[in-house]
């Protein structure tokens, strides 16, 4: 879990995303919904994260963003 996390600090900025030891589990619960991976294959995630990132950085962002907001 939240593997790649250390990778992301400039896409959750992007997003307004604030990550603490509370909600680590929803962002990551979060970012396997929105490339569409299973939870908990961390690889697949980390792989898919990547693949988006370089294609639309702010996309990715925009995505998560709106996901985080709108969670429950």
């Amino acid at each position: 879990m939240t593997c790649y996390f250390r990778h992301l600090q400039e896409i959750f900025k992007k997003a307004g995303v604030e990550v603490t030891s509370e909600n680590k589990l929803q962002i990551d619960k979060i970012i396997h919904n929105v490339v569409g991976v299973e939870y908990k294959n961390c690889p697949m995630t980390w792989k898919e994260v990547k693949k988006r990132i370089a294609e639309d950085e702010d996309g990715f962002a925009s995505k998560l963003e709106e996901a985080w907001s709108q969670r429950a």
